[in-house]
């Protein structure tokens, strides 16, 4: 089954912000990008005080929480939650908002999470999971989709994989973004469940072969490119986090190699900073702070002659509380007077 999105950048708390989103963005047209989960109940109380004397609180709650640039479609908002009423509401929102896909995340171990009743957690109640996507799908014509790990805890067979699979699909659900590990909910914290729990590529694989008729992606352990094509074979996506923050550049290509589109050239250190120069300019003058920007940029150059000190000349410029575009300016010149 032909995927629109074969590489996609998973949504990761405190790092797929609007600002890192648009960094990718200009390191790929094509992938899909995602937000940070946004909490389906939180989205309710906010939306119930716009009709209140704390409207205007309210709305700048909104834009912090959804807001986004233009330049980032395609873009999916993650959900957190287990409520189908709540879920409903926020996919109804979310479409409002203007983006391009809704996503359930059931894949987050968390203790945080797990006290709110969502995230990974849900693994064990698939036919609530049907629900919610079921509600949501009601909600919305966008497509919704489902990011989870290969099981939890004791419920990690294949079996019970392919029975949350079936279940949710039965609900509607139009792609599975499968992490392919277990998480412990108890014992190891979400860094460890990144690392420890061992990565089972060969389920997904097998999930993809038996259910052709659903879109697979996969989610873990692919740390560079060529890792990820040599995966497209097996299933319909792949769905990068951790090395796509640490390393952006290093998925420059990707437009070419996993989408066949090779109309512009491939990103630079120096392109990217100075691309999002007008979004600094746009974000200084609405009084946010250099700094939300800039933090993402200290991995975009890396492993040449230099690279730790232009890092450090950044960080400081960009950490003034006054800073503005003129340190992205001045950092983008350096890069480019090396021919970075």
């Amino acid at each position: 089954m032909e995927h629109a999105y074969r590489f996609s950048v998973a949504p990761m708390l405190d790092c797929t912000d609007r600002h890192f989103r648009l960094l990718m963005r200009l390191v790929s047209r094509r992938c899909l990008l995602t937000s940070e989960m946004v909490v389906a109940r939180a989205l309710h109380h906010i939306r119930a005080e716009l009709s209140s004397t704390r409207a205007a609180e309210a709305q700048a709650r909104l834009e912090r929480l959804l807001g986004f640039d233009p330049q980032e479609h395609p873009l999916a908002l993650q959900l957190g939650g287990d409520d189908p009423a709540l879920l409903a509401e926020a996919a109804r929102i979310g479409a409002d908002w203007g983006y391009d896909e809704i996503n359930l995340n059931v894949g987050c171990p968390s203790e945080k999470v797990q006290q709110g009743r969502f995230g990974a957690c849900l693994m064990a109640e698939p036919e609530r999971v049907a629900r919610c996507v079921e509600a949501m799908t009601a909600a919305t014509s966008l497509p919704v989709t489902v990011k989870h790990r290969i099981g939890i805890d004791q419920l990690d067979s294949y079996d019970h994989l392919l029975h949350f699979v079936d279940t949710v699909a039965a609900g509607g659900a139009r792609r599975f973004a499968v992490h392919a590990r277990k998480a412990w909910l108890e014992g190891l914290d979400p860094k460890q469940n990144r690392t420890i729990p061992p990565l089972r590529w060969d389920l997904v694989h097998r999930l993809k072969a038996e259910r052709p008729q659903l879109l697979i992606e996969l989610n873990g352990g692919l740390e560079d490119p060529a890792t990820c094509q040599s995966q497209l074979a097996h299933v319909d996506g792949v769905m990068v986090g951790r090395a796509a923050y640490a390393h952006p550049l290093l998925w420059s290509g990707v437009d070419a190699a996993i989408f066949h589109d090779a109309s512009h050239e491939p990103a630079r250190a120096s392109s990217v900073v100075r691309g999002l120069i007008p979004h600094a300019e746009s974000w200084r003058a609405g009084g946010g702070r250099l700094w939300a920007i800039a933090r993402h940029l200290v991995h975009v150059v890396e492993g040449v002659p230099g690279a730790r000190h232009w890092r450090n000349e950044l960080t400081q410029a960009a950490g003034q509380r006054q800073a503005g575009p003129e340190v992205l300016e001045a950092a983008a010149l350096q890069l480019e007077e090396r021919g970075l």
